[in-house]
């Protein structure tokens, strides 16, 4: 049986280490897995247009320079239309809240300042502000969840005011894998003047996004999450805020002038790339853009929903079970679950005896670990190259799980 609008065995066939090594791969919310058609793109890279960007005048310096501009162009397009200079490579969502964080505070944040943020964000999008707030003297603030593990949008509104600063959300949770009210977020950001920093790391795989129509500030994600290599990202900035904030780092190629005495910026983007960017990083990131166009991106989140909901559906009534979901529909299919008589580390260890991979531990997430009154959970996180019988596969393991533990 196969999601009626979409088949993952098209795609499946794409990705060698899926069907060369039988795994069952449900952490893709951790990472995706790359089809060929990336990994050939970045292996051409470097057979045939291996040099360096911006630099020489060389063919093949000025090839390696086209594929690497060419990916910013495609990914401006991608994100709803924005200029390609508003598009600044990074290592990845952590990196280019980091970039934000140092560089727009710098100039803007002062004691008594206030930082919203929602306790259901990433390490990533917490540390970094926590960082921040030490330093000037700003205050941390954090949005709760309701019952049905969903923003408080009515005590959301109560704390945004004159004092709030910044904002920072993520577009999707990676633990609940809830999609949040982002509109209506940056809305009420938008009354008050708040600098707004949208995580898209777990949104972009899933659905597409129009930054234009978000109207945010920064909305930033990874390569790695969407098929794309390991080592690249993405920070969509509005230019007239970029063009203010200071450069985070010093070095080749994001200056105009060096001289004894100081320096000048180069213009955006590359006033925030400094040194050797990931070339081949970008290039993949640029295909795997392009793999993502190869099938209908709305009935494959309807797939990886399905999955995720017939998993849910197979662990819900099991005795000493605990699911962070509640069946609504504004959800990407992650299944994020507490069993109190087994330890995530030993249900993932069992999965991978059968060689299933499950995620176990607190996500980078123990704010929302604690708030959820649990130490870790269990994670399972379908997507496109995944099957019903990769999920009762999973299923079986926990079958396992209990009769071995219980």
């Amino acid at each position: 049986m196969v999601h009626e609008k979409f088949s993952p065995l098209g795609v499946r066939s794409q990705f060698s280490i899926l069907n060369e090594e039988q795994w069952v791969y449900l952490d893709s919310a951790a990472t995706s897995q790359k089809p060929e058609s990336v990994l050939s793109e970045v292996n051409a890279y470097y057979r045939s247009n291996n040099a360096n960007v911006h630099r020489g005048v060389y063919q093949l310096s000025e090839a390696a320079t086209a594929l690497y501009e060419g990916s910013r162009k495609k990914i401006a397009s991608f994100l709803g239309g924005c200029l390609a200079e508003e598009i600044i490579f990074t290592r990845g969502t952590t990196e280019s809240i980091n970039l934000v964080a140092y560089s727009w505070c710098e100039q803007n944040l002062k004691e008594g300042d206030e930082i919203l943020l929602t306790i259901a964000e990433h390490h990533s999008n917490i540390v970094p502000w926590q960082l921040m707030a030490k330093r000037f003297g700003a205050k941390l603030r954090y949005i709760p969840l309701t019952d049905q593990y969903r923003l408080d949008l009515d005590t959301a509104k109560e704390m945004f005011n004159n004092k709030t600063k910044i904002f920072a959300c993520a577009h999707v949770s990676n633990v609940l894998g809830v999609i949040h009210p982002l509109k209506d977020l940056l809305s009420l950001a938008k009354e008050v003047g708040a600098l707004t920093v949208v995580d898209g790391a777990q949104a972009v795989p899933h659905f597409s996004i129009d930054v234009l129509d978000l109207d945010c500030d920064f909305y930033t994600f990874s390569g790695h999450k969407m098929f794309a290599p390991t080592g690249i990202g993405v920070l969509y900035g509005k230019k007239s805020i970029l063009d203010r904030m200071p450069p985070y780092q010093g070095g080749g190629d994001m200056i105009a002038t060096v001289t004894t005495e100081g320096s000048t910026w180069n213009a955006l983007p590359c006033k925030f790339e400094a040194g050797t960017p990931n070339i081949s990083g970008a290039i993949g990131l640029a295909a795997a853009i392009d793999f993502m166009g190869t099938f209908d991106r709305k009935e494959a989140l309807e797939h990886d929903v399905w999955l995720g909901r017939l998993f849910y559906e197979g662990i819900k009534n099991r005795k000493g079970m605990k699911v962070f979901y509640d069946g609504g529909n504004d959800w990407v299919g992650v299944v994020t679950f507490h069993h109190e008589l087994i330890h995530p580390h030993d249900m993932a260890a069992i999965a991978d005896s059968e060689r299933v991979c499950l995620r176990a531990g607190h996500h980078c997430a123990q704010p929302l670990m604690a708030y959820l009154g649990v130490p870790a959970t269990s994670r399972v996180s379908p997507f496109i190259y995944n099957t019903e019988q990769d999920i009762e596969r999973a299923l079986r393991c926990m079958d396992k799980a209990e009769k071995l533990l219980l």
